[in-house]
């Protein structure tokens, strides 16, 4: 399983990832808070500004402080930004 850090050593597992979008527009105001509502809200912004809004395949809704743009690349560059738990369980097995 490979994960891509958002933020502030926060991680998201990449396979989970819907899509990513950018606060900014009313109906994704309308998501977060009906996310809020309901529970599913992770926010990981440490206090500052909402910049990205990760959505997952369990429908939890995860804010970002970090670019919509740096987010999208490190999922599109995962070799780079990505901690692969396969990769560190066979040489913790070696």
């Amino acid at each position: 399983m490979k994960f891509i850090n958002i933020g502030y050593g926060n991680m998201v597992a990449v396979e989970r990832v819907v899509t990513l979008v950018s606060p900014d527009s009313a109906p994704v105001k309308r998501l977060i808070q009906d996310a809020k509502d309901d529970g599913r809200i992770i926010d990981v912004t440490c206090g500052r500004k909402t910049r990205a809004v990760v959505i997952t395949d369990s429908e939890h809704v995860i804010l970002s402080a970090l670019q919509t743009e740096t987010i999208a690349n490190r999922l599109n560059n995962s070799d780079s930004d990505t901690v692969d738990t396969d990769a560190e369980e066979e040489e913790a097995a070696e």
